[in-house]
């Protein structure tokens, strides 16, 4: 490795760095989780002004979506704008939860873990990481939330309208987790 290649290396490395250490995050509270479209839309967050708002609300929504699918599914489609959920998306959603895993979505929440079967701590807290490629397309955020169950964060992908709103484009919540320690025979 030739001098200016060593340095060319290190400039990318400390570029990097400095990006991820600039990276933001933000820590939501909420004293009670939406149980349905309206309330969802009534919280502060659904004017989808911040890609961190959105992705908050897709954690609750998800969270519905695990009790009751259809209320769920309008809340998804409500954070998708003017593209809802397609046949293939509800039937992974179905898939998803038919095995009772219920618990996925509430391990984002803080003090959701394997040991206390993903109950959170109430108020219900949440927060969403940016990284140093979050901001690699202007159109698009990749944000990140960690799940009590899982060893890497999780990514919600943003896309942002024509009128300044971000809308949930793709969430990669729902694979696999640890499973609730009540149901693991291993534990």
């Amino acid at each position: 490795m030739g001098i200016f290649e060593f340095f060319g290396n290190m400039k990318s490395k400390l570029v990097n760095k400095a990006r991820a250490a600039a990276s933001p995050k933000k820590t939501f509270k909420f004293e009670n989780l939406p149980q349905n479209l309206d309330e969802l839309k009534a919280m502060p967050e659904a004017a989808l002004t911040d890609p961190f708002d959105t992705a908050a609300l897709t954690v609750c929504a998800l969270c519905v979506c695990a009790k009751e699918r259809e209320k769920g599914v309008e809340m998804l489609n409500f954070l998708r704008g003017p593209r809802p959920l397609s046949p293939r998306d509800v039937s992974f959603l179905n898939d998803r939860f038919m095995d009772g895993q219920d618990y996925v979505p509430r391990s984002y929440f803080s003090g959701a873990t394997p040991a206390n079967d993903y109950t959170p701590s109430v108020p219900y807290e949440l927060t969403v990481k940016s990284n140093q490629y979050s901001d690699d397309n202007v159109n698009y955020k990749k944000l990140f939330v960690q799940s009590g169950g899982a060893d890497s964060l999780r990514a919600i992908i943003m896309r942002k309208a024509a009128d300044g709103r971000w809308m949930l484009w793709e969430q990669e919540l729902l694979s696999g987790i640890r499973q609730k320690q009540s149901e693991n025979p291993w534990a």
